[in-house]
């Protein structure tokens, strides 16, 4: 028996029957929390695989997952962690990387047969991206074919929901060429006859950035410690809740070597 137990029996007895026993907030009073921002419609299913990995791990902190557009104002007051894939303020205490271990790399690509060698062929053409907020999928392409004086009308854009679909509208001749991340798509150019017919640069931000408190920096480094140790190809229902071009998470410095790497 608990020595808190001991003198308050009663109190003890009605957490034991309902399946609960007292635990101490991560930072005097203030819980700490993994939030993620997802644009998913269902999320159920991966909040509880992420938050069943973190206890295992020893990472005693709640997973909180926000539907809507990220509003960063104010987080910083909040201990834990929050996922972001544009610049959340600072540097990310780890960074979300592609398939290769890098930073995400934007693409346009076209099918072989398509004929189309340059951003500037598809000027009237149908195009298909990725919707929501990660540039990998939106902003980046569409600045690219902008450089080119291509502007595809809304009729012209085909919001496909993850890589994969919109990758899918190409292969079956809904359009004309489909946005993709380098890392994640570069298996797939030859056995699906597809080409890269442009390529952007690295895209820096994705990632973990800290909220917590200075000093309250115990449990954060457990928590990263564990998100540095699941990978895509562990768990993939835990990374519905990222781009799908997310591999994993790794240190800043850890990209930096990958990219400047011959």
């Amino acid at each position: 028996m608990r020595w808190g137990c001991k003198f308050q029996w009663g109190w003890c007895a009605a957490l034991i029957a309902t399946g609960f026993a007292p635990v101490a907030p991560a930072f005097g009073g203030e819980a700490l929390e993994l939030r993620v921002h997802s644009e998913l419609a269902s999320y159920t299913v991966a909040q509880k695989r992420l938050q069943a990995y973190l206890d295992r791990q020893g990472c005693d902190a709640s997973v909180v997952i926000a539907v809507a557009e990220p509003e960063f104002e104010g987080l910083a007051e909040r201990p834990g962690l929050v996922f972001s894939v544009q610049p959340a303020g600072g540097e990310p205490v780890l960074k979300a990387v592609n398939p290769a271990g890098q930073n995400p790399v934007p693409v346009w690509v076209t099918r072989k047969t398509s004929g189309v060698r340059s951003l500037a062929e598809l000027d009237g053409r149908d195009v298909s991206l990725v919707a929501g907020v990660d540039p990998v999928g939106g902003a980046a392409a569409i600045q690219a074919l902008a450089s080119q004086g291509v502007a595809p009308s809304r009729g012209q854009r085909y919001q496909a929901a993850d890589f994969s679909s919109a990758l899918g509208l190409l292969l079956h001749n809904n359009t004309h060429a489909a946005v993709s991340e380098l890392g994640f798509v570069s298996g797939l150019l030859e056995s699906q006859g597809l080409a890269i017919t442009w390529q952007g640069q690295p895209v820096e931000g994705a990632g973990w950035y800290q909220t917590a408190p200075e000093g309250s920096v115990s449990q954060i480094d457990l928590c990263l410690a564990a998100l540095t140790r699941i990978q895509r190809s562990d768990d993939r229902q835990v990374f519905q809740l990222f781009p799908e071009w997310v591999s994993g998470f790794v240190p800043p410095e850890s990209t930096q070597e990958k990219d400047s790497a011959p």
